[in-house]
């Protein structure tokens, strides 16, 4: 059964993040730069937060305060689900599902960061395992073209 590891080996162990002390507007600015929806917030080492367009939908927008002076420690999401890369790909998709979140940490058993999941690399490696089980089936079915 495929993990999470198998996710990470396609994308790469990359992430970006930046610390709780960033005002919300360089957060938006760096997440516009890296075309992504969400940061991880560290501080040192460890996760702090994670903020997201939700993030700041709901806290800032709706809240009507001024991303030029707002820090991202106040309004980020604090409880942060996190999987290994040993976890499941039925179960990381399950707990996104239940918690009603797109983004999923990936770290080891000190909490060091390994990488990040969305619901969009889980959706694209079930479409092209799909992909390839058609692929074979056809060949079985009607031998190589």
């Amino acid at each position: 059964m495929p993990s999470v590891s198998d996710i990470l080996a396609r994308k790469g162990p990359q992430v970006v993040t930046i610390g709780p002390e960033v005002y919300v507007l360089q957060a938006a600015r760096v997440m516009n730069q890296h075309k992504i929806g969400s940061l991880l917030v560290l501080d040192g080492d460890q996760i702090v937060g994670m903020f997201t367009e939700r993030d700041v939908l709901q806290r800032v927008v709706v809240e009507h305060r001024d991303p030029a002076t707002t820090m991202v420690g106040e309004v980020m999401t604090v409880e942060v689900a996190c999987c290994t890369s040993a976890t499941k790909i039925a179960e990381a998709r399950t707990a996104m599902k239940d918690r009603r979140i797109r983004h999923l940490p990936v770290v080891d058993e000190q909490g060091h960061v390994l990488g990040l999941i969305s619901i969009g690399d889980l959706n694209a490696y079930e479409a092209t395992s799909q992909e390839q089980t058609i692929f074979l089936l056809q060949e079985y079915l009607y031998g190589r073209v």
